[in-house]
């Protein structure tokens, strides 16, 4: 599976990027026929605390997976899109 990171306004350092490898490369295991990962990192326009933005886009045969958190870390937005994620990719696992 191809993995891409876009982020918006920020660099992302080296611990986030490998918890995005380690937690995106886990979903294969719940569905093997993903064809490509995008994730977008984005630190929403506002004062709030929970500003940083994680969305996930999965490439899979039929309709593409879209999941889209915000919370105070980018590290807690991106899991929580996995275990999103993670249910649908279940899901369509058992439906197929």
């Amino acid at each position: 599976m191809k993995i891409t990171v876009q982020s918006i306004g920020l660099t992302p350092h080296e611990p986030l990027e490998s918890h995005i490898d380690k937690k995106v490369n886990k979903l294969e295991t719940f569905y093997d026929k993903i064809h490509e990962c995008k994730v977008f990192l984005k630190v929403e326009n506002n004062s709030d605390k929970t500003n940083k933005t994680a969305e996930i886009i999965l490439a899979v045969p039929g309709e593409d997976i879209v999941v889209k958190k915000t919370t105070a870390s980018f590290e807690e937005s991106l899991d929580l899109c996995v275990d999103a994620a993670k249910k649908l990719l279940i899901k369509k696992k058992e439906m197929a």
